[in-house]
């Protein structure tokens, strides 16, 4: 197990400017994501079962992504005014109660309760099916404001995949060209937090870093060695699992205390921003033994 801190050595940069983001095409990402979790529990020893799990559930937010009707896009008036004050267009604060949404959150439950799953799973997801608006409400609010509570995690879990796809769906209907930097550590279509950040290796983009939005799925470009919680660049280091070649890595800030997990996909391209973050859950034991709290937000790994 290698815990040495030490600087990033990668250059920086590998083109003149970076696209600021890049928008979901929410069938694909979740396709892509559902093989990925599938090789992972081929690959996953103790966490197999749960990473199989994941994979089924992916392939639903894919499959409803095709199926669904779609979704209402944001009318002209917001993008515009969003980007005149440098504002995320997806206002996040209203979703808890937008009927599209729980919509959305209706089927995908619906659909869900045909899949195998652990029996705690399924408890979970009985639970939510039979709660209550007031509940619902809750339950979505905690996952648009990116907070789960450590003793709810389980029926989180459904109502986070059901956010993360319609959100991705509302992100897909927009123009990537219209939006704008947020700030550090911000979705520029959501205003979310990111999962997990990646070192990127396609053509074009080389070494630029992408963070990934926990829940609409965009990616946006972050400078390299920088805070995603706090924005410093002031004692950056980095932690990782038996080597220090690893793919993927915790970023610690000595600013703030934060770690937010990094991906090298200049060294693997089949990363995956939410499923290579469940799959190193080794990592978080490892920094749960130290100071620093957990920065990246994912629906699929709280209360770990």
């Amino acid at each position: 197990m290698n815990t040495t801190m030490q600087p990033d050595p990668s250059v920086i940069g590998g083109v003149p400017v970076a696209p600021l983001a890049f928008l979901p095409d929410p069938a694909a990402v979740f396709e892509k994501r559902a093989g990925r979790f599938a090789f992972l529990a081929d690959h996953g020893g103790n966490l197999a079962p749960y990473l199989r799990f994941l994979a089924d559930l992916t392939a639903l937010q894919a499959r409803l992504a095709r199926d669904l009707p779609p979704v209402m896009p944001l009318p002209a008036d917001r993008i515009r005014i969003a980007r005149e004050s440098r504002m995320p267009p997806i206002d996040r604060t209203a979703l808890a109660v937008d009927e599209g949404m729980h919509a959305t959150l209706d089927r995908f439950l619906t659909d869900a309760a045909a899949l195998e799953m652990p029996e705690p799973a399924r408890l979970a997801l009985s639970a939510v099916m039979a709660a209550g608006i007031a509940d619902r409400h809750w339950l979505l609010d905690n996952i648009l404001s990116d907070r789960i509570p450590d003793d709810s995690a389980a029926p989180h879990l459904f109502v986070g995949a059901a956010v993360q796809l319609h959100l991705a769906r509302l992100a897909a209907t927009l123009d990537a060209a219209h939006l704008v930097k947020i700030r550090t550590g911000i979705c520029p279509t959501c205003g979310g937090r990111p999962a997990t950040s990646s070192v990127m290796g396609a053509a074009g983009i080389e070494s630029t870093r992408y963070a990934a939005c926990g829940c609409c799925a965009t990616q946006w470009n972050e400078v390299r060695v920088v805070c995603l919680c706090c924005g410093s660049t002031k004692g950056i280091s980095y932690r990782s699992v038996e080597t220090d070649e690893a793919t993927v890595k915790a970023e610690l800030c000595g600013e703030c205390g934060s770690w937010v997990k990094i991906l090298y996909q200049n060294k693997n391209a089949s990363l995956d921003p939410i499923a290579d973050d469940v799959s190193s859950l080794g990592l978080d034991m490892l920094m749960k033994g130290t100071d620093f709290k957990r920065g990246g937000f994912n629906p699929f790994i709280a209360g770990y």
